[in-house]
This record gives C-alpha cells, structure tokens and sequence, in this order.
C-alpha cells in the first residue's frame, strides 16, 4: 500500500533521508584536513585554502545547478531529484574514499555538487505536504534532522578517523548508498501532477531565478539577509576544523566531539525552538535571536585558547540554528504553492553563490593570519570568525530595514492564486485574505 503524502510517515522518511543525509557528510568532517594534508603534503594553513577551494568547486555546482533542478522537481515532481542527489552524494564519497590525488578529490566533490539539490527539494517536499502556518515548525524539524547528523556523524567519523582518514568515507558512501535505497522503496512523491508546472528554461538560469524572483520586493531583500547571514555562516565548515588543529591540537576524535556537542544544541534548538518562538515572539523577532547568538558565538570563538570557551561559544552558537527555518517560513508565505520549488531554488542559489565566496574568504584570511609565529602581532587564527561576527550584525541590521519597510510583522501572506511577482509594491495598500464567510482572516502570528 503506498505511503500517502500527507501522512505523519511520509514526513518521517523524508526527515530519515535528510538525517542520513547529514549523517554521511558529518562522519568525513573530522578527518577532512587530516586526507587533505596527506594528498597535498602541505601545513595546517596549505590545507585549510585546499579545504576552501573543495568548499568552492561544491557550492559553484550547487549555484549553477541547483535552479535547474529546482524546476525540474516543480515539473517532474520532488522524488526523482531526490534520489538523484542521493545517488550523486554515493559516487562522491566513493571516489573520495579511494582517490590517490586532489584531482580525484575535486572531481569527487564537483559531482556531488551538481546532484546535490537534495536539501533544497526535501525542504519544497515538506512544504507540498504542510499547511503554510505550520512550515516554519516543519522548516525547523529539516534543521533538527540535519542536528541529529551533526550528532552522530562527526562522532563516528572521528572514532574510524583513529583507524585512517579514509575509514570515513568508506562508511559515508555505505550510509549514502542505503539513504538511496531508502528512498527509492520508500519515500513517495509529494507534488501532485495538478500542481506541476511547466519546466522554464530561463526559471532555471541560477541568475534568471533570481532575477524573476526579484519582481517580489520582499524576497529580493530577504535573499540579501539570507546571503550575508550564510557568507558569514561559511566560516564554521571551511576552517572550524583547521582552527582546532591549529590552536588547540585536536585529533580527529576530538574534533567529533566537539561538532558532535554543536549537534545537540543544533538539533535542539530547531526541533523545540524554532516552532516555540515564532508562535510566541513572530518569526521576523525569531530570524534576529539567531543572529544574535550567531554573532556572539563567532566573536567569541574568534579570541578562544582554551577547551571550556571553545565549548560554551560553540554550543551558545548553535541557537543560531533558528535563524534559517524562520526566515525560509517568513519567504515561503510570500510565494503561492505552485512557486514552491522556484523558491527553494532561489535560496540553494543564494546559499551557494555566497558558499562560493565564504570559504574562499574564511581560509584565505586564516592561512593568512597563521603564517607568522605564535604569539607575534600578525597571528591571529580567530580573524575569520571575527569578520563572520561583523557581517551577521550587517544581516541584522538589514533584516530589520526590510522588516520596517515592507511592514512584515502585519504584511498577509500571499493568496494561492498569486503570482511570484503579484505582489503589492511598497507604498501600496493590501488587502488581508478573507475566508468564506467575507471575514478577513486572521493574520499569521509575527507577520
């Protein structure tokens, strides 16, 4: 009997194939500059711009690729993209686990790129089959199941990363093989073929999702929030690793522990937070909370020589992690249901073009400031952190000019029968949405 859509269980399998997802990618992260090291023969910082460029031919792929498929899943439906993506992360972590060069390394992680629309579509099938004032509790169950991954995988990876750098990758392509499988037998479709729309080439231009998105005012600049926050955002994956072998002289299993410590917080304060604020504090107050603590925990982290700071910063960090579903729910009721996955789309697009110019960023200013000797004035490991602190307080401050202008904590959401680009311009009166009875309907909580 197949599984209905909009059945409890159809949302645990997607969450199962994005916890698996995270899992897989979580278990090499304690070992990564450890295999990079060991291909190229370079130092900590050598390994840490290597790392970035890795960061960079990923997310490159994703910002190129991600509309396409985007579309593609409005046209052909979420599943099969899905499952393309799954089966591009198994190649991936294949070939990493026996490649002999960086060449291999890069294809590697350049094809799991492309396929790697994944979270994208998993987060416009959790829209198809959840009522729009539920989405940013759902929005935050994606980030708890990305915590739990966070929870286990480091841990393990770190624990067969005492066995060899590779060990990792053997499990990671295991977990991502079984994540297909999974989903092949079990995971259904969620886009019913009368919401499906037409595939738009120029919808799927990484630049034309963007650009057609801009015809709505208030997406146009809560991408640009979205960007900023996720550039600074990019510190954490390219060098947070890097860092604690430079500063503290973490082992792989360390290191485990510690992403494995961020993952509880992580997880918790999207699976129990995230639905709690915006329903008690709005969503648009819940986006500037995760700023706040992101930009305290980066500043802190940036000047930390010790364990217990390093812990406190980066579990006090993770309630960051309600930033991102509220602000992806406060853009979701912005766009009717037939947008969904243009939507997504255009926040893969945006995660990916500022995940292109984040770990360039994040590892160049690291292997610069650790060139000079310990204790000299030019050595300053923590500079990334400390510019990822600055620029989430520039995101926050631009969060709240687009708050004020486009009055979104009174703004109603936007009628299913609307257009992406129908919407009132600044300056211009709206009218709520009324129900059946010609009553006005009651506004969204934070709106």
């Amino acid at each position: 009997m197949p599984v209905s859509p909009q059945s409890n269980l159809t949302l645990a399998c997607v969450l199962i194939t994005i916890f698996l997802d995270m899992l897989g990618y979580g278990i090499i992260l304690p070992v990564l500059p450890q295999l990079i090291g060991q291909l190229s023969g370079g130092s900590v910082a050598q390994a840490a711009v290597i790392g970035g460029y890795l960061v960079f031919a990923y997310s490159l792929m994703q910002f190129l690729f991600g509309p396409a498929l985007g579309n593609l899943s409005d046209r052909f439906g979420r599943r099969p993209i899905i499952l393309i993506a799954l089966a591009g992360l198994t190649i991936d972590y294949t070939i990493m686990g026996f490649a002999n060069s960086m060449v291999l390394i890069f294809i590697g992680h350049t094809i799991a790129g492309i396929s790697g629309a994944s979270v994208a579509t998993a987060t416009a099938y959790i829209a198809d089959i959840t009522p729009r004032e539920k989405r940013a509790h759902r929005f935050g169950l994606i980030g708890a199941a990305f915590g739990l991954g966070f929870i286990f995988g480091p841990v393990v990876g770190g624990l067969l990363g005492e066995l060899g750098p590779r060990w990792p990758f053997y499990a990671a392509a295991v977990l991502a093989g079984a994540n297909l499988l999974f989903g092949f037998f079990v995971l259904p479709e969620s886009l019913g073929k009368d919401k499906r729309r037409p595939f738009d080439i120029r919808r799927a231009n990484p630049f034309g999702v963007l650009i057609s998105l801009s015809k709505n005012p208030v997406i146009l600049w809560l991408l640009g929030t979205l960007g900023i926050f996720v550039l600074a955002s990019q510190s954490f994956p390219s060098v947070w690793n890097f860092f604690t072998i430079e500063v503290l002289s973490f082992s792989s299993a360390q290191i485990g522990v510690a992403l494995g410590c961020f993952g509880i917080g992580f997880a918790a304060s999207q699976a129990l937070l995230v639905g709690l604020l915006t329903k008690r504090i709005g969503e648009w107050s819940t986006v500037l909370l995760g700023m706040l603590a992101a930009s305290i925990a980066f500043i802190g982290t940036a000047s930390i020589h010790s364990e217990i700071p390093l812990y406190f910063f980066l579990i006090f960090g993770s309630l960051a992690g309600v930033a991102g579903p509220a602000i992806n729910s406060l853009m979701s009721r912005q766009v009717p249901d037939d947008a969904q996955g243009e939507l997504q789309g255009a926040i893969n697009a945006t995660n990916s073009l500022a995940s292109i110019l984040g770990p360039l960023l994040a590892t160049q200013l690291f292997s610069h400031f650790t060139q000079a000797e310990p204790g000299t004035p030019g050595y300053f490991p923590g500079a990334p952190f400390l510019g990822a602190g600055i620029l989430v307080i520039v995101a926050a401050v631009l969060f709240i000019y687009t708050v004020r202008r486009f009055d979104l904590m009174h703004r109603p959401r936007v009628a299913k029968k609307d257009h992406v680009h129908e919407m009132a311009q600044p300056g211009q009166q709206q009218t709520p949405p009324h129900d059946e009875n010609g009553d006005a309907a009651e506004r969204p909580a934070g709106r």
